[in-house]
């Protein structure tokens, strides 16, 4: 395991301004797969949001046995999402 106080001696850096960055990294990056997750159904059921996705189940566009588990997969993707969006603005 990498002792995070020797390496941000060896970088020149604070610890706190090493770990901050290192936060903001991971969930950037999983921001970005999340994203990246959330484009790809909206494009599959051609929806922006969890909202306009219920609509479409409750019109019978799709079939709710056919799209269950995307759309909780969208529905907790969309939660995370927001989850880390204000996680990013307290760091």
């Amino acid at each position: 395991m990498i002792n995070v106080e020797n390496l941000a001696r060896e970088l020149n850096i604070s610890k706190e301004f090493l770990m901050t960055e290192g936060i903001r990294l991971f969930l950037t990056r999983k921001l970005l797969k999340i994203e990246t997750e959330l484009f790809r159904l909206s494009k599959k059921y051609d929806v922006q949001n969890i909202f306009e996705f219920d609509k479409k189940i409750e019109a019978g566009t799709f079939s709710e046995k056919i799209a269950y588990e995307d759309y909780f997969l969208f529905d907790n993707f969309e939660a995370e999402k927001d989850k880390i969006k204000k996680a990013l603005q307290n760091l």
